[in-house]
């Protein structure tokens, strides 16, 4: 089981890692759409970089996290925690 913990926590770091990239990436194409588009004023490009990239973080990043918590073993806890009790 702690190998199964230690591997789930080495997963959820790399796909992070990679969730950060493609954020960035994100917002590069993001910028560059627009500045194809029309002008640019620093607000637009402050308001986008924040937006974009913490929107793909936050719902890549909350995926991330089921995946880690089904991979860890934590859901199987909560599942046995709560289903011992009840006869089937």
């Amino acid at each position: 089981m702690p190998e199964d913990r230690q591997r789930a926590r080495e997963d959820f770091r790399r796909m992070m890692k990679w969730i950060v990239v493609i954020a960035v990436a994100m917002v590069g194409a993001a910028l560059l759409y627009l500045h194809f588009t029309g002008d640019l004023s620093p607000h637009m490009v402050i308001a986008t970089v924040l937006g974009v990239f913490f929107s793909v973080l936050l719902g890549a990043g909350l995926m991330a996290a089921s995946y880690f918590s089904d991979k860890s073993g934590h859901d199987r806890d909560v599942r046995d925690a709560t289903t011992h009790d009840r006869e089937i």
